[in-house]
């Protein structure tokens, strides 16, 4: 690999970050933005709180549906 190449090459992304927003599992539920604030309320969809926003564990979140959560993939 070149050295031009190397400087100019973006540093690779993570596929899954460490946690999404509300409406961005909404997203990927599949269900509508408010409808995920409503189960956020129940208790339905898992949420970290940072500072002043409210944030869903990705890790959390796939475990609830059955899905591997594997950051390194």
């Amino acid at each position: 690999m070149s050295t031009a190449a190397t400087l100019t090459a973006q540093p690779p992304q993570p596929p899954h970050p460490a946690t999404m927003t509300i409406p961005e599992a909404a997203r990927l539920l599949g269900i509508s933005r408010s409808a995920a604030y409503r189960a956020v309320a129940r208790g339905e969809i898992p949420t970290i709180r940072i500072g002043r926003r409210l944030l869903v564990p990705t890790a959390k979140l796939y475990a609830m549906l059955g899905w591997t959560y594997n950051p390194a993939a």
